[in-house]
């Protein structure tokens, strides 16, 4: 059955299978699959060898796998992240459902994980359709804030075009940017090239990950694939939740968190 939650929260089943009693384990499944992908071993075999191990549902598995990386991928990730304090008056470019998800999810109270990198990740995913909920502006409005506060001003969102309601996620962006006096607009950005001199600028692309690898602005994202290929980055919902949403629930599953 479809999910129609109103709020991006805590799965049905998250208070059972991330109990503090489960903690244990999932961190030690975390631990050894970061090892075998140290080690080169595949990552499909990988986690099943380990979720076996540990008997774990395919919702704690699905943790595993998003907290976990190999000695080699946190290495080169923690050298090129970015302190927040150094991103004052750069341009950056979100990975947008992946910054907004995750704030939606640890406003609603929706488990956080901090993974083997340090990054806070979210279990919630869109299967093609984005769908507005209860937290979906204050989530943005929360975000704008933190941005004009640590003097950002401009920033390039990136949403994923295939992915149903993302125009209107683009029109309510823009509004809210234009009423929080977050735009300016100034000179369009085409996809990374070009200057962007003020405010918000929101694209539709067809493949965010592929224009946050290859651009050169500070990119804003949790996903591992970006992570791993692109240049310099900063955990901005890390820091937005750290900051903003003192009662967010955080759960530690890597040996750096």
């Amino acid at each position: 059955m479809p999910d129609k939650r109103a709020h991006r929260g805590q799965h049905p089943s998250d208070a059972t299978l991330f109990a503090a009693d489960s903690i244990p384990d999932i961190r030690c499944a975390v631990a050894d699959y970061s090892l075998l992908l140290s080690k080169g071993y595949a990552e499909k075999s990988s986690l099943k060898l380990v979720g076996d191990r540990f008997t774990l549902t395919e919702r704690q598995r699905l943790a595993v796998m998003r907290s976990a990386c190999s000695e080699e991928q946190r290495a080169s990730r923690k050298s090129r992240q970015l302190n927040i304090v150094a991103v004052a008056g750069q341009m950056i470019a979100i990975d947008g459902y992946n910054l907004l998800i995750t704030i939606e999810a640890a406003m609603s109270g929706g488990l956080i994980f901090r993974g083997q990198d340090g990054c806070c990740r979210d279990l919630a995913s869109i299967h093609g359709t984005y769908r507005r909920v209860s937290e979906t502006q204050p989530a943005i409005e929360l975000i704008g804030g933190f941005l004009q506060q640590i003097g950002i001003s401009q920033a390039l969102w990136l949403l994923d075009s295939p992915v149903s309601n993302s125009g209107r996620l683009k029109t309510l962006l823009r509004e809210l940017a234009e009423k929080n006096n977050w735009n300016g607009f100034g000179t369009s950005t085409k996809l990374g090239a070009g200057k962007l001199t003020a405010g918000w600028e929101i694209e539709l692309v067809t493949s965010p990950d592929a224009v946050l690898i290859k651009g050169e602005k500070i990119v804003v994202s949790s996903d591992s694939v970006v992570l791993d290929k692109c240049g310099k980055w900063v955990d901005l919902a890390g820091e937005i939740i750290k900051n903003r949403i003192p009662a967010a629930k955080i759960i530690g599953l890597g040996i750096q968190s």
